[in-house]
């Protein structure tokens, strides 16, 4: 009797043993399932009103991904699902922009995009409501010698992320970058309490440069107000006046729209930071997804 249970016990050990192996080659071997099934058919993206949301609706047609949809959020959200995703090495594509913090954060990579569905690199205009320059010359001057690199935006960006105080932490990047305002604000004169109102959409590149600039501002004896509003709003606010200036003017694909409506209400301040990107991003992990094409697999 006691050689019959040992021979079962050990007839039982094998079979698991056998279990374990083909769970761990299935593993091994990736889901069964189509690249477009592990997503769901879905690109996550931000919020509706987005250039690279609407480039990503494009890409969605001109690479014939029928089945996929593009899932409007916030940035917020966004990056939440994708530090998700890849805390469980599973399978996401978002909607991405350089300069962002995350690429500093994640390993993430372009998928290549041969048909421009996303268009060239763009630059950062600073625009200004119709008239500005001319009623504030020397706000027209600091402008258009604030310049910085995607390092620079980069760095403030990854700062704001350990501290709830986006002010505080431009503050504490401008400490070691004095060199920087020296040469944004040469031959700037003091503001003497000269109010300025400033717009922005919700990204972390544009809270970056917006605290960025309202922290040199104010050093120089102006009030500076921010608004956070979306987009289309953004641009109207400029436009009608109710907000001055804005840094956040990714062109000439991201706000091309806005910029045709409104390009005779407003005048371009110059270039803040040039060479961004726009793109459909996923972790560096997914081996076999390097092309926006290849979302069809």
């Amino acid at each position: 009797m006691k050689k019959l249970s040992a021979v079962l016990l050990a007839m039982m050990m094998l079979i698991g043993f056998a279990l374990v192996g083909c769970g761990s080659s299935d593993e091994a071997s990736g889901s069964s399932k189509s690249i477009g099934e592990q997503l769901d058919y879905t690109i996550t993206g931000i919020d509706p009103g987005a250039g690279v949301t609407q480039a990503a609706q494009k890409s969605v047609e001109d690479y014939g991904l029928d089945k996929y949809k593009v899932q409007t959020s916030s940035e917020s959200t966004m990056v939440a699902s994708l530090k998700k995703a890849y805390e469980n090495k599973e399978p996401i594509v978002i909607t991405g922009w350089s300069p962002h913090w995350m690429f500093a954060q994640f390993d993430l990579k372009y998928l290549d995009d041969p048909k421009k569905s996303f268009g060239e690199a763009e630059d950062i205009h600073t625009i200004a409501h119709k008239g500005f320059s001319e009623k504030h010359p020397n706000l027209k001057k600091f402008f258009s010698q604030f310049k910085w690199t995607d390092d620079d935006m980069n760095a403030v960006m990854l700062k704001q992320q350990d501290n709830d105080d986006a002010l505080a932490a431009a503050k504490e990047w401008l400490k070691d970058n004095q060199d920087k305002v020296d040469q944004w604000t040469k031959g700037v004169k003091k503001g003497n309490g000269e109010e300025i109102k400033m717009a922005y959409v919700a990204w972390s590149s544009a809270v970056a440069s917006h605290n960025v600039v309202k922290a040199v501002l104010e050093d120089l004896g102006y009030k500076v107000t921010l608004q956070q509003l979306d987009a289309g709003p953004m641009w109207g606010a400029v436009a009608k006046g109710s907000a001055d200036v804005t840094l956040s003017a990714w062109l000439p694909v991201t706000h091309e729209a806005y910029y045709k409506q409104y390009k005779d209400q407003v005048e371009d301040l110059g270039t803040s930071l040039e060479g961004t990107k726009l793109g459909l991003v996923v972790p560096k992990y997914m081996k076999d997804v390097n092309s926006i094409s290849d979302l069809k697999k």
